[in-house]
């Protein structure tokens, strides 16, 4: 669970000395298979109105939500991202397990029946999301080079 923002009083620039009538918070959830993000968000909203002090109340929104999915690292997919990767870069990739909300991985599982093969080419210090996020162009030309790679040892794993 990630608190996104918090904000109540007074927020433009300088001094006020103020007592906030009203506070507020952005939340997201990372989830893992088996979890419903209907049932979280509604557990996570029962939960947090069980807690609020006496005389205070609380609203909670719901925004959106996206099925978790984790993908498999036995698959004949991912073996060939593996030795892609190792063609590329030298070196053979450790799979970790990363939360991200990307909901059309669990959908291409549920509707077509496949699994996802995700394949990063960027680092941990590009910032993903943030303001200053950056993808230098050497791990992009790399990207470049290991699809081909993904997609010949797919098809030699797959004859």
């Amino acid at each position: 669970m990630d608190v996104n923002g918090i904000w109540g009083g007074y927020i433009g620039e300088g001094a006020k000395t103020v007592i906030p009538s009203k506070a507020f918070a952005k939340i997201s959830m990372r989830l893992v298979p088996g979890q419903d993000f209907h049932k979280i968000g509604q557990l996570f909203k029962d939960h947090f109105e069980s807690i609020a002090p006496e005389g205070t109340s609380v609203k909670a929104t719901f925004h959106h939500g996206g099925k978790p999915a984790v993908t498999p690292i036995d698959s004949a997919g991912y073996k060939a991202a593996s030795m892609a990767m190792e063609q590329t870069f030298g070196k053979t990739p450790v799979p970790l397990r990363s939360g991200g909300s990307i909901p059309i991985v669990a959908l291409f599982e549920e509707v077509l029946g496949l699994k996802t093969i995700l394949m990063g080419f960027g680092l941990d210090t590009d910032a993903i999301h943030s303001p200053n996020e950056h993808y230098g162009l050497e791990n992009y030309y790399k990207g470049i080079e290991t699809i081909p790679y993904f997609y010949k040892y797919f098809t030699e794993l797959n004859k």
